[in-house]
């Protein structure tokens, strides 16, 4: 679905990527994880458009639509259940497109495709999905100007979801959410049938939700599959067996660099000095591994609850 190549990218000189590549699959739902600074939100814009790389390139599948949640929440007079129904702008033209057309083929064509993207249980859908993230049916017929600024944000999340994009970019989606909501959104990403990348600090999500882990760390981007929790232990083995490998690799270099400092100057013996003098420098060195620790990321603290669902005045 989307592939990220040899990609290279700089914000005010200083390097965001160096030659960074990762692969989506169709249907993975892949969490983008890093510390707080490292590009994450960077590679959503790249991904998006909105930022071109310096150098690589990125793919996405030819005709895939992508999907995210706009950094502003949406304004304007119509109700939720009616924006959230817009997101979905394929049938929104179709419907346009019928009330006016007189070729009855072409309106055979226009009711055939509207059955064929299940466009008749499209209010059932959005409405589920605005239930999930707070709205009863009630505030669902509201106008959108009547909610504050991070409800509105939830009808954007709800539409984003509602679109059901190819690629599904969300970018701390739980941010304006309370603790149901958030579990409600776990399950229902958990059940995600197209691609998804999402950056998110929230651990449980990143550990139900997900598939795969794409770990942001200088620079470079490295995959794992599983959720979060199986990330953080194969990441942490990884690491106990390169420390064990610079350990052994240094205890060879000593041995031979004795066996040097022993014999170099040993006309019997200087022959085989010269072959292990040779032998250290062919050796590349093994980096440091860094400190066992939580090294992706800090968690927030324990999520606080939003302020009630009231009318602005």
């Amino acid at each position: 679905m989307l592939k990220i190549d040899a990609i290279s990218f700089y914000m005010a000189g200083r390097p965001l990527f160096e030659n960074a590549s990762a692969r989506l699959p169709a249907g993975g739902r892949i969490g983008l994880v890093g510390r707080n600074g490292s590009g994450k939100t960077t590679l959503l814009r790249l991904v998006m458009g909105e930022l071109h790389t310096d150098a690589g390139k990125i793919a996405l599948r030819r005709g895939a639509r992508i999907g995210t949640v706009a950094q502003e929440a949406p304004t304007g007079g119509a109700s939720l259940l009616d924006t959230v129904l817009a997101a979905d702008t394929e049938r929104s033209g179709l419907l346009a497109e019928a009330d006016g057309a007189a070729d009855p083929a072409r309106i055979a064509e226009i009711h055939e495709r509207l059955a064929d993207i299940d466009a008749h249980t499209a209010e059932a859908r959005a409405s589920r999905i605005l239930a999930g993230l707070g709205f009863d049916m009630a505030a669902q017929a509201r106008p959108l100007d009547e909610f504050s600024g991070g409800w509105r944000m939830r009808v954007a999340l709800a539409a984003a979801l509602f679109g059901q994009p190819d690629l599904l970019l969300l970018d701390e989606p739980t941010n304006h959410l309370d603790l149901e909501a958030t579990l409600w959104l776990e399950t229902y990403l958990a059940g995600w049938p197209r691609t998804m990348l999402i950056v998110s600090h929230d651990r449980d999500l990143l550990n139900k939700a997900v598939n795969g882990i794409l770990h942001l760390e200088d620079g470079t981007l490295t995959q794992y599959q599983g959720g979060y929790d199986a990330f953080e232990r194969t990441r942490r083995e990884r690491q106990a067996h390169r420390k064990a490998l610079a350990v052994r690799q240094e205890a060879q270099r000593k041995h031979i660099q004795s066996f040097v400092d022993r014999f170099r100057y040993k006309a019997t013996k200087a022959r085989q000095a010269q072959s292990r003098l040779k032998m250290l420098a062919r050796m590349e060195p093994i980096a440091a591994v860094a400190e066992d620790r939580d090294f992706s990321f800090d968690f927030p603290q324990p999520k606080q609850m939003p302020p009630p669902l009231i009318v602005l005045d």
